[in-house]
């Protein structure tokens, strides 16, 4: 059910606004304002229904409160520091495919960076400047062509997933007990090992079930919404953790900055957490190759046509 009182709204019907869609600002209208709550598989919270400035009205959207910034000074300069940012990764590009023979051109197709935009994810797209996560560069670069090959080429990523964020989740752990091992056999402390471990094990609990519990509500890009209830109608009782994989698990770190600030948890934990974090994205940087996506799935016409029809 929802509740429409706007008490709680930062931003109200009619009101211009800048709104995140993918990397980027734009300019835009806040043509509906609610408060969303006991929606399944939806983020609970407040909700706008924008129209992008000069877009088509079919790119008219909901969007959390967590992509919506006020139309002010401080927020245009942003827009346009993140636009130069994109522009500059572009120029950078475009001189690299010129240098290219034809032939090298269509090898690295299915290796496409950033064309138009790229950003630091973690600072701008929720910004929480006491809380950041550091994010390597070539992740950013593979988050953004992930964001493009879904949004701008209607792509998606092949599920079940192989490896599933599990079982990275579980070479992440393992990974972590060997540097574990070492630290001790170097100290004198013979409680420490267990101590880490337990930490460690706590983090990989926590994320996994953040994951499960953030992958319908806040991870799944607009063009990806059907796919996901056809693996949930697929495979009722399995978790989303056991059928994703790097690709959505990458963008929980983007929300996490947001998800750790309204926790109740004190400055050291956040720390400690922020650290493990940290360690897994150079993990999965470290591992790329053999955890990302080569190619996407072209999606069926059939697709496309029921997005359209749960959209009229």
């Amino acid at each position: 059910m929802t509740n429409t009182s706007l008490f709680d709204l930062a931003y109200d019907e009619g009101e211009k606004i800048l709104c995140f869609h993918g990397p980027l600002l734009y300019e835009a209208k806040v043509l509906k304002a609610e408060h969303w709550k006991d929606r399944p598989d939806e983020q609970t919270g407040p909700h706008y229904f924008v129209h992008y400035k000069g877009w088509k009205q079919t790119w008219d959207e909901w969007v959390p409160e967590s992509r919506v910034l006020k139309f002010n000074e401080e927020n245009l300069r942003r827009q346009k520091d993140l636009q130069a940012t994109a522009s500059t990764q572009k120029n950078k590009q475009k001189a690299s495919d010129s240098s290219k023979r034809p032939s090298d051109a269509s090898t690295d197709r299915t290796k496409k960076r950033v064309r138009d935009s790229l950003t630091e994810p973690e600072d701008e797209y929720i910004r929480r400047p006491e809380i950041k996560i550091p994010i390597p560069h070539d992740l950013k670069e593979l988050m953004v062509a992930d964001w493009e090959n879904i949004t701008k080429n209607q792509q998606l990523v092949s599920l079940p997933r192989d490896p599933t964020v599990d079982k990275i989740l579980s070479d992440f752990r393992e990974h972590m007990k060997g540097i574990i091992n070492k630290k001790v056999q170097k100290g004198t402390d013979s409680t420490e090992g267990p101590h880490m471990e337990d930490t460690l094990n706590e983090v990989i609990n926590g994320l996994t079930a953040y994951f499960d519990k953030a992958l319908g509500r806040l991870l799944l890009y607009r063009f990806e919404r059907n796919q996901y209830v056809d693996i949930k109608n697929k495979y009722p009782g399995k978790k989303m953790s056991e059928i994703y994989g790097i690709e959505h698990l990458t963008r929980l770190f983007v929300q996490l900055p947001r998800l750790l600030s309204r926790t109740k948890m004190d400055h050291d934990a956040i720390n400690i957490l922020k650290d493990y974090f940290t360690m897994f994205l150079t993990f999965a940087d470290e591992n790329k190759e053999a955890y990302f996506l080569k190619e996407y799935d072209t999606a069926p016409p059939a697709y496309i046509a029921s997005l359209r029809t749960r959209d009229m």
